[in-house]
């Protein structure tokens, strides 16, 4: 299974996550958000798992509904690969391939995410 953590004030108004079947077994709160780039303070967590085998349909529906300004992301990962996925943009590389995660955090970088958001897990 694939898990990952999609924050829901990251889908964009008329945007919609149903491609993939998400196993959700809690939502929470958290203030943690960084007002000074545009974000809202308060974010809304939902850990998630996926099949495996819709990992790739989950980025894909996700590229589409991110919100394209702020710098927004949702990463999740297999045993495997790690998915780093923005609006119109998904990373897709081997976990431990240092090269394809600069290349993301270089891509992260410039549409505005913080530094210290730039955090996902291998």
């Amino acid at each position: 299974m694939a898990s990952g953590n999609l924050i829901a004030e990251s889908i964009r108004i008329g945007g919609s996550v149903e491609a993939a079947p998400l196993i959700v077994e809690k939502v929470y709160r958290v203030e943690v958000g960084d007002e000074s780039v545009g974000q809202p303070r308060v974010w809304t967590f939902i850990p998630f798992e996926v099949p495996d085998r819709d990992a790739a349909s989950l980025a894909d529906t996700l590229s589409a509904a991110l919100e394209p300004v702020g710098g927004w992301y949702c990463d999740f990962r297999t045993a495997d690969e790690t998915f780093v996925v923005f609006f119109r943009r998904i990373f897709r590389y081997h976990r431990g391939n240092r090269a394809a995660r600069a290349e993301a955090e270089e891509y992260a970088r410039s549409v505005g995410v913080p530094e210290g958001q730039i955090d996902w897990r291998e």
